[in-house]
């Protein structure tokens, strides 16, 4: 299948994905894959039809409105990220009683930063929605995974929990 925005639309290793990457300088990797729609249904089970013309439309726009504010993006991904560490994982990693090794005193945004530069993929899961995937360094077994709706963080979590 062909589209005007997105090109060529093939199934891919997590749902159906495009010619289309996504690139920023703040992720190690660049040219990862954003994915249309979402990988499995409501009953658990793989989609293995294409979205239609129409809602390629509106994941067109999503994306376009995505990468028009994407440094805000950014940056809310990054005060989101660290506060997520703050709350859920200082108290253990800032204290070498709890967790047996030297602190790793990230005391700041950009300290934290570089515990999640290694993006995974997009997601345009729905109409007015991305979910942005993370290998977080702190926790790689759930990573990161921040959902916006509407250009806003609507959700934070492990991948596949938002």
């Amino acid at each position: 299948m062909k589209h005007s925005y997105w090109g060529n639309i093939e199934q891919d290793w997590a749902g159906f994905s495009s010619d289309i990457t996504f690139s920023n300088p703040f992720f190690n990797k660049q040219n990862v894959e954003v994915f249309l729609g979402e990988e499995f249904d409501e009953d658990g089970e793989e989609i293995d039809e294409p979205p239609t013309e129409s809602r390629l439309d509106n994941f067109a726009a999503t994306y376009q409105q995505f990468l028009n504010h994407i440094d805000t993006h950014i940056e809310q991904i990054q005060s989101k990220a660290f506060e997520r560490y703050l709350k859920l994982y200082a108290h253990y990693y800032e204290n070498p009683e709890k967790s047996g090794e030297p602190a790793l005193n990230i005391n700041s945004i950009a300290k934290h930063n570089e515990y999640i530069k290694e993006i995974i993929y997009l997601r345009v899961p729905d109409d007015d929605a991305i979910k942005l995937s993370i290998r977080y360094q702190i926790d790689t077994e759930h990573g990161l995974e921040f959902r916006f709706e509407n250009g806003q963080i609507a959700a934070i979590g492990g991948i596949a929990e938002t």
